[in-house]
């Protein structure tokens, strides 16, 4: 009665559980795209979308994708053969567990007119994907701690994951082993089922219990009389071999009884069973209940993960479908870290030390931003740090073993944040250029935005900037700035400049405007020219300097070889630093 009504309790959170995460799938907003759909707009694109696909061609892809990369998971194969062996031994022997033995009242009895789960092949199959599941879990923990994989990271969500099922796992362990041993399990299974009531027969099967199947006895002792064995054997096949295998089938519960059996009569005694018993069950209910909160959700999202991806296109499929794609792909996350370890710029986290830089840890940090939670300024700091040193290379998406679409998700993000945060490390940033190209799918409203706050905060310490008509006498020379920009080897090479104009000529920004020089103070060259003389205000005044996208046209095009964009950034970064110091 107990187990029923944990079991369904369990069961009834975990459904509970998992309706609220997949509304948040279309409740979530991710991003600025995401703000210009309503959850039941989003929900009705999904159906929409469903239907087109499994009334289409597109059906034979979900198929293929089901087979080899959620079944067969190809995808971490190619990437780690020892990762994949434990996801395989963990999820097919956990998956065979919970279907043939967790569900047995649903499942296997129905399939299976004549179940036990002690008898075979049920007995040795329940071990068998015991210990696939043990073999994972010892993979992981060696990979995790012991292996250390570079950039790996392990949260609380990773240890949980890896405690609750050893938890589970061990507990069965020790608790079929401490049965095999039960004298109390014994005297139950007699009563209830053997339908023995002469004392005397009962003790013959009980010698036959003792010396094959395990039984710790306190009134029978080793060796056992050959002469009553056959008798015993009599007795074990009309009461007992129906429903009892040999306990030996079970090759990890047998041998931790034959450990236990020098202190079993006193663990018996001691209710040591019905412990185990609570523990294994409470551990998988309290397992099951809290799956769809915890990093184990990705077993359901990853899947989902991989078929979207699979089927959906950025510009052909309905833009709802696209932010609900992207709030369910955090739960997809396995922070597995494989995107971690491919990304271009992950050696400046070893450097700087910001985690945000890993893109597996700026997932980490999403799904906390998308839930709605509160953050700390020093926290958006490092969020936005990480997101814009992003090169958007794409080796994170086209690694992802789980199929998330990581370059649309930073390009998606980003845009927010720089609307909501302080916009300065976006100039700094190659990103920038990126955001440039990306400039028809973003809101033109808000688009210069970010340099305008930029503008505005280096004007308050810019003379120039504050009065533009202001005439800059050309002399004295500001030795400090110069000092300061042949601090950097790419900066010095300012000094090659001849102003031939090349790198204005090839420039995106100047292209961009009928009058360049109206709009934007001075051009490439000009600055170039004013670092040469020493004009700090000149140089700094410059909208030039601030709407550089960091293409690198111009550095590509200088026959002189004067590093332009890296001048620019050296001088947007003197600027900042400028700034803090005041």
């Amino acid at each position: 009665m107990l187990f029923t009504v944990l079991l369904y309790t369990s069961l009834f959170v975990f459904f509970l559980g998992l309706i609220y995460k997949v509304f948040t799938w279309f409740s979530r907003k991710i991003g600025t795209a995401s703000q210009n759909f309503t959850t039941s707009e989003r929900i009705t694109a999904a159906a929409k979308g469903i239907l087109e696909v499994i009334f289409s061609p597109k059906i034979l892809i979900l198929v293929k994708v089901f087979i080899l990369d959620i079944v067969l998971q190809r995808r971490i194969l190619k990437e780690d053969f020892l990762r994949w062996l434990m996801h395989m031994l963990i999820f097919t022997g956990f998956m065979m567990l919970f279907l043939m033995h967790a569900l047995d009242s649903f499942i296997t009895e129905s399939l299976f007119k004549e179940y036990y789960s002690t008898v075979n092949p049920f007995l040795f199959l329940r071990d068998f994907f015991g210990i696939m599941v043990l073999a994972g879990l010892m993979i992981a923990v060696y990979r995790r701690f012991i292996l250390k994989v570079p950039r790996l990271k392990s949260n609380s969500m990773d240890l949980y994951a890896i405690i609750i099922l050893a938890v589970i796992m061990i507990s069965g362990v020790l608790l079929k082993g401490a049965k095999i041993t039960s004298y109390t399990e014994f005297q139950n299974m007699v009563e209830n089922y053997s339908g023995l009531d002469d004392e005397g027969e009962i003790l013959a099967l009980e010698k036959l219990w003792v010396k094959d199947f395990g039984l710790v006895s306190p009134n029978v002792k080793e060796p056992i009389d050959p002469a009553i064995i056959s008798l015993s054997k009599e007795l074990h096949n009309m009461n007992c071999a129906e429903c009892h295998s040999s306990p030996k089938w079970a090759f990890t519960g047998y041998p931790v009884s034959r450990m236990l059996s020098p202190v079993a009569l006193s663990l018996d005694r001691s209710g040591v069973t019905i412990l185990l018993w609570y523990i294994h069950f409470l551990a998988c209910f309290i397992g099951l209940a809290y799956l769809p909160f915890s990093k184990m959700f990705h077993f359901i999202a990853s899947p989902v993960s991989l078929l979207a991806n699979a089927v959906m296109d950025k510009d052909k499929s309905y833009p709802a479908n696209i932010a609900t794609r992207q709030a369910m792909e955090l739960d997809a996350c396995t922070h597995c870290g494989t995107c971690s370890l491919r990304c271009s710029v992950a050696v400046a986290f070893d450097k700087i030390g910001n985690s945000n830089i890993l893109p597996s840890e700026k997932l980490v940090f999403l799904k906390t931003y998308a839930s709605g939670k509160d953050l700390k300024e020093n926290e958006i700091k490092a969020i936005q740090e990480g997101i814009y040193l992003c090169t958007n290379c794409d080796r994170c998406t086209v690694v992802c073993p789980v199929g998330i679409n990581l370059r649309e998700l930073w390009l998606n993000v980003r845009e927010e944040l720089i609307q909501k945060g302080s916009p300065i490390p976006l100039v700094l940033s190659p990103f920038s250029f990126y955001r440039g190209l990306n400039r028809q799918e973003l809101n033109s409203n808000n688009y210069s935005n970010p340099m305008s706050l930029t503008r505005n905060a280096i004007a308050d310490k810019c003379e120039l900037m504050k009065n533009p008509d202001e005439v800059i006498s050309l002399t004295p020379i500001n030795k400090k700035f110069m000092e300061k920009v042949d601090l950097s080897s790419q900066a010095t090479t300012y000094s090659y400049c001849f102003s031939c104009q090349n790198c204005s000529t090839v420039c995106p920004v100047v292209g961009n405007y009928e009058n360049p020089q109206e709009a934007l103070g001075l051009l490439p060259h000009q600055i170039m020219r004013s670092v040469g003389l020493g004009l700090k205000d000149l140089a700094f005044g410059s909208k030039m300097l601030w709407d550089c996208v960091t293409c690198y046209q111009c550095q590509e095009h200088c026959p002189q070889g004067v590093k332009v964009t890296d001048v620019l950034y050296e001088l947007k970064n003197l600027a900042l630093k400028e700034i803090n110091a005041e």
